[in-house]
């Protein structure tokens, strides 16, 4: 190292406010050390925001409140939304089994947007980076018969739309335009590409 040169700036540990297990596989893809801290900060639907700016303020609520307990770590906080007619319809996570069942009967045949907000904040460096990807998805047309035997198979209750495509997915996605681990609720590529740039800035 050269006379008066800097060392390499340490990067500091990185949090994800989530409680979602998917979430976490799927930063470990591309992040393999970070700490899981459930944001308690609750999710708003506003009917004033559009689904875009929604998904990013939710992301951003959860990211801050952790934040602001470790404002010495880079926190990483996300919220994904299931829209049906591109922005019009919120599908949330529902709260019985037959809620479910009439989400996807609304769903079947048709193409919905799952939206994830992604945000990242340091407190102490006052850094902070919010966007969001959208994907497309296409479901099968589906019968009640079918309907009942996919949700025979999986959890709804804590997915939003009722459905994960990464369990039995095939059952009732036909196709989808865009990044498929942005249905699962992280857009790794996207995370990955800010991620980087984010060590890149001083």
């Amino acid at each position: 190292m050269s006379a008066g040169s800097r060392p390499p700036k340490a990067q500091p540990p990185l949090i994800l406010a989530s409680a979602s297990p998917r979430r976490a596989g799927l930063l470990e893809e591309i992040w393999p050390r970070f700490r899981v801290v459930p944001s308690d900060a609750p999710e708003i639907h506003d009917d004033q925001l559009t689904a875009w700016e929604m998904a990013q303020m939710n992301a951003y609520r959860k990211a801050r409140a952790v934040a602001k307990r470790f404002p010495d770590a880079l926190v990483l906080g996300a919220d994904t939304l299931v829209y049906l007619d591109r922005e019009t319809k919120l599908f949330g996570k529902p709260a019985t089994q037959a809620e479910a069942f009439r989400m996807l009967e609304q769903l079947e045949g048709r193409t919905h947007a799952v939206i994830t907000g992604v945000c990242l904040v340091h407190l102490r460096e006052h850094r902070q980076r919010v966007f969001a990807e959208w994907t497309d998805v296409r479901f099968h047309p589906l019968t009640a018969r079918q309907i009942r035997k996919y949700l025979a198979l999986i959890n709804p209750l804590d997915k939003a739309g009722a459905y994960a495509i990464q369990e039995h997915g095939e059952l009732v996605v036909a196709e989808i335009s865009g990044s498929y681990s942005n249905v699962v609720g992280l857009p790794v590529e996207r995370v990955r590409e800010v991620l980087d740039e984010w060590q890149r800035t001083p």
